[in-house]
């Protein structure tokens, strides 16, 4: 595997068409590429197959929804059984309910839930529905975390730190051009209740979080700063809200407020819940779901429960459900065996690397500290470095998020653990150190 060499004559051919009759030759800002992109012919398990017929051992996992592998039995069997009898209703249809029950069962904080198709809209749902049911204009979120490309969430995800003002009070800086004015938006650092308190008053509706920050590294809460969060919002009359887009079932089958133990008010879920499918929900407290239910707050969509999608998350949620024992102890036996073995292979190179991160998902960064607990301590690591290792780790086989961040499935087993090990620590010969 170390000795991969990698043909992308194909991959060369369809980036020079794709980049004639597709903005950027890719379809994801997330996707673009200094040289050519990855163009997949197939997934199975833990790998890809790429149009070259190179093999990837697969860490993105089509950034985390793969949790059971890519395309598991259970799911696919699902999706092709409700291809034959139907891909879009506009209706309403009994997996739907089987669905929202058993989600409502698995997360501690669901009463009611709502579908969706994709995590940008259940985000801007969530943000609707707080200021509705609250009667107040303001969102607080936190630097670093990402909650979808909509005009109204996309600031202050990975400002650039002379734009993003004092640490203590950063400005709303926006993603893109074309975006408007902050309006009603207030950003607080990440693991500073002292700061979070001085930014708090009575027109805010809900503080939002990632609560283990996966888009900015996997930066985990420090010890009883979400619970203080949650004693805040409570005095405060604020809502909380969890962004679990990334964590929700990844971590725990209740997400990260189970691992974590502590509860929002309103949860959003995507990406693992359908195994890869396009389904994403809006969770939360009765009382604040039915300001939906009345009509108060209006939520809508074509493709809302879309039968196909829902029919992966059924079969997904129940494989998390009832063998969870079975699922949990091999995702954090897997990460946390691979994460030892980054470690070691980067002692032995005499290479500053800091892996940290629950275990089902975790980060790697180029750095001489000892932890990462915000976004500005995450700007500091040596980020141009991280995309050379990418770039080695991809030459050889091992496909990981860009940025240093690894996802894990039930289908990787130890001997690939073993052989990414072997990998990585060819990769980082190539690195210049020193």
């Amino acid at each position: 595997m170390v000795a991969m060499t990698r043909s992308l004559d194909v991959s060369r051919d369809l980036y020079a068409t794709a980049q004639r009759f597709i903005a950027g030759g890719v379809s994801s800002d997330a996707r673009r590429s200094a040289g050519v992109p990855l163009y997949v012919d197939r997934a199975a398990g833990s790998r890809l197959w790429d149009v070259d017929g190179n093999v990837y051992l697969d860490y993105v996992l089509g950034q985390g929804p793969a949790l059971l592998g890519h395309c598991p039995p259970a799911v696919v069997e699902a999706v092709t059984a409700q291809v034959s009898r139907g891909i879009v209703y506009s209706a309403q249809h009994a997996a739907e309910a089987r669905v929202a029950e058993r989600l409502c069962a698995m997360v501690p904080s669901a009463e009611r839930v709502r579908f969706n198709t994709v995590g940008s809209e259940a985000a801007h749902a969530a943000w609707r529905l707080a200021r509705g049911h609250t009667g107040r204009p303001k969102i607080l979120k936190f630097e670093g975390h990402y909650h979808g490309w909509l005009d109204p969430v996309l600031y202050s995800v990975h400002p650039s730190l002379e734009a993003a003002g004092p640490a203590e009070a950063p400005l709303a800086v926006p993603g893109t051009a074309g975006q408007p004015p902050a309006a009603d938006l207030v950003v607080a650092p990440w693991n500073d209740l002292e700061a979070l308190a001085r930014l708090m008053d009575d027109q805010i509706a809900a503080v939002v979080m990632e609560p283990v920050l996966c888009n900015t590294g996997a930066i985990e809460p420090d010890p009883g700063y979400l619970r203080a969060v949650r004693e805040l919002c409570d005095r405060n009359g604020s809502l909380l809200i969890f962004d679990e887009i990334i964590t929700g079932f990844r971590l725990a089958p209740g997400g990260a407020q189970e691992y974590l133990g502590v509860h929002p008010d309103l949860s959003i879920f995507g990406k693992a819940m359908a195994g890869g499918m396009q389904v994403s929900a809006l969770a939360g407290r009765a009382d604040v779901m039915d300001t939906i239910s009345t009509g108060k707050v209006a939520h809508a969509g074509t493709f809302n429960s879309q039968p196909v999608g829902i029919a992966a998350a059924e079969a997904t949620l129940r494989i998390l459900d009832e063998q969870r024992e079975e699922v949990y102890g091999t995702l954090y036996a897997r990460g946390r065996a691979l994460m030892e073995g980054l470690r070691e292979a980067a002692a032995k190179a005499s290479v500053p690397l800091l892996v940290d991160g629950p275990g089902p998902v975790f980060q790697t960064y180029f750095t001489e500290e000892e932890s990462v607990r915000n976004y500005r301590d995450f700007a500091r690591t040596d980020r141009a470095r991280m995309a050379l290792l990418h770039a080695a780790l991809l030459e050889r086989g091992v496909n990981m998020v860009p940025r240093g961040l690894w996802f894990l499935s039930t289908a990787h087993t130890e001997a690939d653990v073993a052989a990414t090990v072997e990998v990585f620590a060819d990769a980082l010969r190539t690195l210049p150190f020193g």
